[in-house]
């Protein structure tokens, strides 16, 4: 039977650069605010606490845990990788918003948008259509009410939540991903429980499958942050642009060092709004996947010169090496 043999969790973007380019990113997300919004928002005060040497030494263990996610695909090179992620009005938009959807086309091009908004065509990645299609079909027999897609305009792959995860820890696009999609953003999107219930079933269809077949899967997002393109007008509590609710990220990831994945399940859609937590849905669906297991590692950094308190993980499932 199919197995998973590894679960592996990041942030994304300001995650994927290095300190030295934040206050450049930082300014961008700013700018995206005020041209959405009228008014720039303020710079959170403790930017001024995070000195480059403070970034560095909190920064490494997140530079090192995506080196490691890129040797660990290198060298165990899994049959499948599951990508797992949001979209932010990138492939979906307004016409066409799934809260679930899973890629079912045999390739991939993943397009990186440039500083002066233009795209850059990037490498062009295999897909696994054949668990992707079991995906779909096993998750339709459980009930859940999923979207497909078979192709993208120009085969491009604009979700910033996969692309450049998949640039960044499988550079050489030798190894068959599944794009799946959970919506994050817009409200409204699903539960915390139905997301932890989607990767206790995507397990379950792993395992269903014939042969020998080893899967990993990948939670990009989170952890909590408020940038540009939050659901503000769904939002009225305290926080404001570049904001983190640290208390609410630590809660989260202890219930996560204790293998106790499954308490996140009881969390609510508010709970995640409130918090800036809507992409830990991604995480949550992981967490599914792989069952109560204790992470090999688990680092968390609040960055407020990155608007976001980054983290990074990793979970090898019980009886993840046969």
């Amino acid at each position: 039977m199919g197995r998973i043999i590894a679960g592996m969790a990041s942030s994304h973007a300001y995650a994927l650069v290095e300190p030295t380019g934040w206050d450049v990113m930082r300014g961008r997300t700013r700018a995206r605010y005020k041209a959405r919004y009228g008014v720039e928002p303020e710079l959170h005060p403790n930017i001024a606490d995070e000195t480059p040497d403070v970034r560095e030494r909190g920064y490494r263990h997140i530079r090192e845990a995506l080196a490691f996610f890129e040797r660990q695909m290198r060298e165990t090179r899994p049959d499948a990788v599951i990508i797992v992620g949001d979209d932010q009005d990138e492939n979906f938009t307004d016409d066409n918003l799934p809260q679930i959807a899973v890629y079912t086309g045999a390739e991939i091009h993943t397009t990186e948008r440039a500083s002066d908004g233009s795209r850059l065509r990037g490498p062009k990645y295999p897909c696994h259509a054949d668990l992707a299609l079991d995906l779909l079909n096993g998750l339709v027999d459980r009930e859940f009410d999923v979207a497909s897609c078979s192709t993208f305009p120009k085969d491009e792959l604009l979700s910033h939540a996969h692309g450049p995860i998949m640039r960044r820890v499988l550079p050489d696009a030798d190894i068959p991903v599944v794009p799946v999609f959970v919506n994050a953003i817009h409200v409204p999107a699903p539960s915390p429980r139905r997301c932890y219930r989607l990767g206790a079933a995507m397990r379950e269809i792993i395992e269903s499958r014939p042969g020998d077949e080893r899967v990993a899967i990948y939670a990009s997002g989170g952890l909590s942050h408020f940038t540009a393109g939050y659901p503000w007008k769904h939002y009225s509590g305290p926080y404001g642009v570049g904001s983190i609710s640290e208390e609410f990220d630590r809660r989260a990831l202890e219930s996560m060092k204790d293998g106790e994945g499954d308490r996140l399940e009881q969390l609510t859609s508010r709970d995640l709004l409130d918090n800036g937590g809507i992409e830990m849905r991604s995480w949550i669906t992981l967490l599914g996947a792989v069952g109560n297991v204790r992470p090999r590692f688990l680092h968390y950094q609040p960055f407020y010169s990155a608007v976001m308190g980054m983290g990074a993980g990793y979970w090898e499932p019980e009886g993840a090496n046969g």
